[in-house]
């Protein structure tokens, strides 16, 4: 069990460095922090001395690297890694140079306009980090199996189905990043053993380890407090599933340059848990899952992402943040608000990234006659104001956001410091430590919403009937929208209605990408040509791992 007792107890475990798969792995050594004093380590005979002590050390451990407290590292909540990569490269946000603020030697405009190149470091250390954490799941099946004679049968299948199934995850953001990547299942593999894999074989791959492990997986709740809070359980694996088949056209097309995708919508796995179909009937499964487990909307939007979010009954899986507790970081909202917007709630805030033109064109447009609900949900814009006053700069005047007047670089112009719209989704937590970054609101990773919405693009990219009631006009009714303001029940409204309820949550890029969108350069206007450069929907691979491991062969493109 992850249990609160267990994280005071056990800090992250020690590691020593060893190369593999082209780039810095790290390998657990399996030493509880319980003494700063070397003598007061556990040796790995006492770690592993009991059921519950393996459990601690081979599986719930792993969980500290969901979150991050480090730049590339976490799946949320940093900069420069996953979330970054997979938002600042779209039409959905930005980080504009701001002046002498937000350059950071191009890194920024690099990600907007896909620019960036497999020099990056960041890149590398997303890579990295992602690997790491791969590979600590391969030691811990290895110690599993070593010490196996402490188990029962029926623990042994659920511990190493936990394992499996994370590294999976792991393994799916690697292969949407990525495309062709490096799958080793053993903690001792030889670097010259290492082959890369097609994207495709990737994806199968992922498929393989995630039916092999969900049926002895727990089947509880992942994001409410309790015994599977923050755990793998078979509600989030029936989740990444439905995202798996969702882009199952993308993840097998093994050459993206050439743009003629294959007919992997007719592709029909053999699954032991859904009924067989093709992807868009089987994406619809898993999401039906989800809805018959009792997943459903909250009412009210912004609960899911209030600074105690732990009870909604629309969150799938999060990162458990405490700041007293956990060492994981959120910094969005810090990274975004103006300084004199920070200083009123109590941060030191860096004034940073915002909506884009086109996002804050798609909120405004979509409505004839108002801005969606969303928007305030989502944003803070116009003039602030923190506890019924309002915010004062310096000159004594208000402070106001202007969404339209964004640019890329804003360097010299009126609104360098005050252009976009700035992020709202998650409530300020005001008891917050390090400036806000240490906060209590839950990271959100997968949520019911997202259910409905793929839902609703698989039935019309399947050419199946809706259910009775639209699914994304239950997210209209929750927040008050008339449902008469949706456009159209098509693929382009399905991409707008993504971007109106996910606004902040990382998905863009895979969306983009899934719709042909996923243009280079971005410009500061939607493009629906529907022409793209292919080779971008993949990031190159980090020279400094081919350096390491020439095995190893750039992506197409690059």
């Amino acid at each position: 069990m992850i249990t609160t007792t267990i994280r005071r107890l056990f800090c992250k475990p020690t590691a020593r460095s060893l190369q593999i798969g082209g780039c810095l792995l790290t390998s657990l050594l399996v030493i509880s922090c319980l003494d700063e004093n070397p003598r007061g380590q556990l040796t790995e005979e006492q770690a592993y001395a009991s059921a519950s002590s393996l459990y601690i050390n081979t599986v719930a451990t792993l969980y500290n690297y969901i979150g991050g407290h480090a730049d590339s590292e976490g799946l949320q909540g940093t900069y420069r890694g996953v979330y970054d990569y997979n938002t600042f490269t779209t039409d959905e946000a930005m980080l504009p140079t701001r002046g002498g603020d937000w350059y950071d030697g191009g890194f920024w405009q690099h990600l907007y306009l896909h620019t960036w190149t497999a020099n990056d470091n960041e890149l590398y250390a997303t890579w990295t980090y992602l690997y790491k954490v791969v590979m600590l799941c391969n030691r811990s099946l290895a110690r599993l199996d070593q010490y196996q004679s402490l188990l029962t049968t029926e623990q042994l299948a659920a511990y190493k189905a936990e394992v499996r199934a994370l590294r999976a995850l792991f393994y799916y953001y690697l292969m949407d990043m990525f495309g062709r990547i490096p799958i080793v299942t053993s903690e001792d593999v030889p670097l010259s053993d290492i082959r890369q894999s097609e994207r495709s074989e990737a994806f199968k791959f992922i498929v393989d380890e995630l039916q092999s492990a969900v049926s002895s997986l727990p089947l509880g709740r992942s994001n409410q407090e309790g015994e599977y809070y923050g755990r793998i359980t078979r509600p989030v694996v029936w989740f990444l599933m439905a995202k798996l088949m969702l882009n199952a056209e993308v993840y097998l097309d093994d050459d993206w340059t050439d743009n003629n995708r294959p007919e992997g919508s007719q592709t029909v796995f053999n699954l032991t848990d859904v009924p067989q179909g093709n992807v868009w009937e089987t994406c619809i499964a898993y999401c039906n899952k989800l809805t018959d487990f009792g997943y459903r909307l909250e009412e009210d939007y912004a609960k899911n992402f209030a600074v105690h979010n732990e009870a909604s009954v629309e969150n799938i899986f999060t990162i458990p943040m405490d700041k007293t507790l956990y060492p994981n970081i959120f910094k969005y909202l810090f990274r975004s608000f103006h300084y004199a917007h920070g200083g009123a709630v109590g941060m030191d805030c860096e004034n940073g990234s915002c909506a884009t033109l086109s996002t804050a064109t798609t909120y405004r447009a979509h409505m004839v006659f108002s801005t969606d609900p969303r928007w305030d949900m989502n944003f803070f814009s116009g003039e602030v104001t923190v506890d019924g006053q309002p915010v004062l700069l310096q000159d004594g005047q208000p402070l106001v956001y202007y969404p339209f007047e964004v640019r890329l670089d804003l360097s010299g112009s009126e609104y360098e410091k005050t252009a976009g719209a700035r992020m709202s989704k998650y409530e300020i937590d005001r008891t917050a430590y390090s400036d806000g970054q240490l906060c209590q609101n839950d990271i959100v990773l997968f949520r019911y919403a997202d259910v409905l919405l793929m839902v609703s693009e698989a039935c019309l990219r399947g050419q199946l009937n809706l259910p009775e009631t639209d699914a994304c006009l239950q997210l209209y009714e929750r927040v008050g929208a008339p449902t008469s303001y949706r456009n159209s029940n098509s693929l382009d409204q399905i991409l707008s209605d993504r971007l109106l309820e996910l606004m902040w949550e990382g998905w863009r890029r895979q969306d983009l990408i899934r719709f042909d969108r996923f243009h280079k350069p971005y410009d500061l206007r939607p493009q629906l040509d529907g022409e793209s450069d292919r080779h971008t929907i993949v990031f190159p691979i980090p020279a400094q791992a081919i350096e390491l491991n020439n095995n190893l062969q750039q992506n197409p493109g690059y």
